[in-house]
């Protein structure tokens, strides 16, 4: 199932993709006098029951045509994830990532955070910080914890999962190299556009057997699989559980392939700049673009 947060009125709501477009969820629940969770946060705190309460849904609109039935391009995206916990990120998780950038094959996953000020959605304008002018993309696969999660087995870390999405995981260099401490080259306002949809992770399957690319302007600039991983995704859930307790909700982004601006020799790197579009394609997952644009004065 795919489901996503859409802009509707002064607030949001809670759409599924389907082949013939999108279900509003809580324009269809009335319409057919069925319960539903009207939020991503409700889906996750409800469980398997809100997931099958979702599933009915999706049976009972069926063929029928209505309002609650709406045109994707016509719909104006909201962060999958609208409202993260916590935001983990793993570094130099790709072997020919690490190695395009010089850096030694880690022994233990490299963590560090981003926070809710940096998610977007698709569809959304990214500023460019006045700050920096070594903005690079990063296409990455995030898993969607979906329910607690502390000490889990590597055996059992999936099925702690809720789903998975894309992510562009921006990384102002400049700023990111100023100290050994990675933080403030990825805290940027937008600095983590998030969707189009969160993917159950049922319909994924196997998340480290997927295409993952990024495309710059039209020009493929990443193409990789995430089986690339040097910690594959039930490790990863793992040993992050092992030191703090995961909560439903919570976004581990997994690492970026090679191909980023970082990698290419220093005559050949030419960072984002206004007027750039980028879009993150990862397979089963869609597509995340997003155009950059300066920063408002």
């Amino acid at each position: 199932m795919k489901i996503l947060t859409f802009h509707k009125g002064q607030g949001t709501a809670l759409g599924i993709r389907t082949d013939r477009g999108i279900i509003d969820v809580e324009q269809a629940a009335a319409a057919f006098g069925l319960p539903a969770p009207a939020t991503l946060k409700e889906v996750l705190a409800g469980g398997d029951a809100a997931r099958r309460e979702l599933e009915r849904l999706v049976e009972a609109v069926g063929t029928v045509q209505g309002d609650w039935l709406l045109e994707e391009e016509r719909i104006v995206f909201a962060p999958c994830v609208p409202d993260p916990g916590k935001i983990i990120c793993v570094g130099l998780n790709y072997r020919k990532h690490a190695e395009e950038t010089n850096a030694a094959i880690p022994n233990y996953p490299v963590l560090f955070n981003k926070f809710s000020n940096t998610i977007a959605a698709h569809g959304d304008d990214i500023e460019i910080p006045r700050t920096t002018s070594q903005l690079d993309y990063e296409a990455e696969l995030i898993i969607v914890i979906g329910q607690k999660t502390k000490y889990v087995s590597k055996d059992e870390a999936l099925d702690h999962v809720f789903g998975y999405c894309c992510v562009n995981d921006l990384s102002a260099r400049d700023l990111q190299m100023r100290t050994p401490q990675w933080m403030l080259g990825k805290i940027g306002d937008g600095f983590s556009p998030i969707g189009p949809y969160v993917v159950t992770a049922d319909e994924v399957g196997n998340p480290n057997q997927l295409a993952i690319r990024s495309i710059v302007n039209g020009e493929v600039r990443q193409q990789s699989n995430t089986s690339d991983m040097i910690f594959p995704c039930d490790e990863i859930v793992s040993y992050i559980s092992q030191h703090l307790t995961l909560e439903p909700g919570d976004l581990i982004l997994t690492g970026t392939p090679e191909g980023v601006v970082l990698g290419y020799p220093p005559e050949k790197q030419v960072y984002l700049k206004p007027g750039d579009i980028v879009t993150i394609e990862i397979e089963k997952l869609g597509a995340l673009t997003n155009r950059f644009v300066a920063e408002a004065q």
